[in-house]
């Protein structure tokens, strides 16, 4: 029975790990396959828990702390659809330039405003989104394993978590289902194409951005509103990075991106579950060795050991209309 509860534990951690590498990874894939390079994806998810922490620390809604992350992020990212469409940039540039006042912006008016290092104030009550518990979760908890895994497993997690692991479907029928999806797709591999059917590629970029903007955002807020209760100097510390070797690793996919994003959820929450050092076989394992795999996985994966991963073909080549 101790081994199904620790299953089961580490089995929720990894969904409340891997839910802003879900969002970043969805985030990156919209900007990506429309042609536009994101590394900034760990500065826009940055400046969204800095906005959503503030917001709700000083009117104490959660909600409104979510929109105002959304609004900051779709900001930031809209400076780097500016660069890279409007103005044709170097797209890694101008995204390494985002993470960079990100890091630096949130620091500074954090520590100027509340004189704590960068940190906000506690959040409380309705200023954090709280766990929900699913319908009939608590009568069924007593069933072995189908009841531990719907009341521990997916039960108790913020709307938040609820509102990512959705995407993955909403994204794959918007990508392969619709027209939007696949003149994204077509802009992505052949904007020239795009372009002689009379349609718009920087309008196209420019909504695939957007989009790029409002998830991170959403990743932001989970991070300082419903992970946590407050802001910290660089609390992403790297999950933006993750999410993008997570889109690296699916090929650019999101049903394969969901399972890369809950591998690498896993293997955090086995490193963080053991401590320092576990055993395996006899042989001691670092746990930073454990959280260092998705990482070499994505090594691998560029490498071409486990099936090349080949980016859209226009991917970070800025788009001159012909005259």
């Amino acid at each position: 029975m101790d081994t199904v509860i620790m299953l089961a534990s580490v089995a929720a951690a990894a969904i409340r790990i891997s839910t802003p590498y879900l969002l970043c990874a969805l985030a990156g894939l919209y900007s990506e396959r429309s042609g536009i390079v994101d590394i900034g994806l760990e500065g826009k998810m940055l400046v969204g828990a800095f906005a959503a922490a503030v917001t709700a620390a000083t009117y104490g809604s959660a909600w409104l702390g979510l929109v105002m992350a959304i609004i900051v992020s779709i900001g930031f990212a809209l400076l780097h659809g500016i660069a890279s469409i409007r103005y044709r940039g170097n797209q890694i540039v101008s995204g390494v330039a985002i993470n960079i006042l990100a890091l630096g912006l949130t620091a500074f008016i954090g520590n100027a405003w509340y004189g704590e290092g960068g940190r906000t104030p506690s959040l409380i009550g309705a200023a954090r989104f709280q766990p929900i518990e699913l319908p009939g979760a608590e009568a069924i908890r007593g069933v072995p394993v189908l009841g531990q895994l719907y009341a521990d497993v997916l039960s108790g997690h913020s709307i938040l978590v609820y509102f990512a692991f959705a995407c993955v479907p909403v994204t794959a029928w918007v990508l392969y289902k619709t027209r939007f999806g696949l003149r994204l797709r077509a802009v992505g591999e052949n904007p020239q194409a795009v372009d002689t059917a009379g349609i718009s590629v920087a309008w196209l970029r420019y909504r695939a951005v957007l989009i790029c903007g409002l998830l991170t955002g959403v990743a932001g807020a989970y991070l300082s509103t419903a992970d946590s209760a407050a802001f910290v100097s660089n609390m992403t510390g790297g999950r933006g990075y993750m999410g993008l070797a997570a889109l690296i690793f699916a090929k650019w996919r999101p049903w394969p991106a969901l399972g890369a994003c809950l591998l690498f959820g896993l293997l955090d929450a086995i490193s963080i579950r053991m401590g320092s050092s576990f055993v395996i076989a006899g042989m001691r394992v670092p746990s930073e060795l454990v959280s260092a795999l998705p990482y070499i996985l994505t090594v691998f994966m560029l490498a071409g050991f486990v099936g090349a991963a080949t980016p859209p073909k226009a991917a970070g080549v800025p788009y001159l209309k012909e005259r």
